[in-house]
C-alpha cells in the first residue's frame, strides 16, 4: 500500500478560516484510494522536523501577531526548508504562511518581519486597517498541461503581495495579490503559496488530486493515475458558486 506523509506547521497558531482543512480534505481523497496518509505536526518547542523527509508541507494563515512569533522559529529551518523545495517536497502555504516564505512582511506600524527569503515576493499592509481585500475570489488556474482550471475560494488579507514572480492564478473575481490585481499568489511545480482560504481544497478536488498525483509520481517513480472518485456534491457547489460570481 502507497504511502503519503504530510508534515502540517504551528498548527496551534495558523489556523485561520478552517484551514485545518485542507488536511483533511488530503487525508479522505487519498484514503478514498487506499492510499495512507500519516500526518505529524510541528509547533514551537517540537523537536526539530526533517522537512525533506515528508511528502507534503503545509502551513495555514495567521495574525500578524502570530507571525512575527512563529518568523524567528521558522527561520532555524530555513535551509532546510530550502533543501526540501528543492528536493521537490510539496508545500501548501495558506495567507500568512505564504507571506512567511517571501522577502518579508511590512505592518502598518511600519514593522520590519523578516521572511525565509525563499521566494521573491513581499508584502506590505496598507495604512488604512478597516480596508481589506476581502470575499468570494474566483482564479483561472494551469496546474499541469497547460490545461486551465477554475479554482475558487475566500481571501481576507490587509497584506499587499508584490513582485511574485510566478503567480498561482489570472483573478476572474476578487482582488488577488493586492487590490485590483489581475494575479494571485505565486506557484511553481512544487508549491502552492495562496491567500485563498475556505478551506481551499474542499472546493477545488482538482487542485487536491493534482498535489496528491505529484506526490505519489515523485516518491514512487512511476506514473499515476488517480482512481476517480464521487466529487458530484462538490461540482454542484461549484456550479452554483461560479454562477454567483463569474457573469
Amino acid at each position: 500500500m502507497k504511502e503519503l506523509k504530510i508534515l502540517y506547521l504551528y498548527p496551534d497558531m495558523l489556523e485561520l478560516y478552517g484551514d485545518y482543512g485542507n488536511i483533511q480534505v488530503l487525508k479522505y481523497r487519498m484514503e478514498k484510494r487506499n492510499i495512507t496518509c500519516k500526518i505529524d505536526q510541528y509547533s514551537i518547542g517540537d523537536a526539530a522536523p526533517d522537512f525533506s523527509s515528508y511528502d507534503i508541507v503545509f502551513a495555514g494563515g495567521g495574525a500578524d501577531n502570530e507571525q512575527s512569533i512563529l518568523a524567528e522559529d521558522l527561520v532555524k529551518y530555513k535551509e532546510n526548508i530550502k533543501q526540501a523545495i528543492q528536493n521537490g517536497v510539496f508545500f501548501l502555504l495558506i495567507c500568512g504562511a505564504y507571506q512567511l516564505f517571501g522577502k518579508y512582511y511590512k505592518g502598518v506600524e511600519g514593522n520590519i518581519i523578516p521572511g525565509l527569503e525563499i521566494f521573491p515576493y513581499y508584502t506590505e499592509a496598507i495604512l488604512d486597517r478597516k480596508k481589506r481585500c476581502i470575499g468570494n475570489i474566483v482564479l483561472e488556474v494551469e496546474l499541469e498541461n497547460n490545461k486551465p482550471t477554475k479554482v475558487i475560494g475566500f481571501e481576507n488579507h490587509g497584506g499587499q503581495t508584490f513582485n511574485s514572480l510566478s503567480h498561482f492564478g489570472k483573478v476572474l473575481y476578487g482582488n488577488g495579490n493586492s487590490f485590483g490585481n489581475s494575479e494571485e499568489g505565486f506557484f511553481i511545480g512544487n508549491v502552492i503559496a495562496t491567500y485563498l482560504h475556505g478551506p481551499l481544497l474542499s472546493k477545488n478536488p482538482e487542485v487536491s488530486d493534482y498535489i496528491i498525483k505529484y506526490c505519489l509520481e515523485r516518491k514512487y517513480g512511476e506514473k499515476v493515475e488517480l482512481e476517480v472518485l464521487d466529487d458530484t456534491f462538490e461540482l454542484k457547489c461549484r456550479e452554483q458558486m461560479l454562477k454567483r460570481l463569474i457573469k
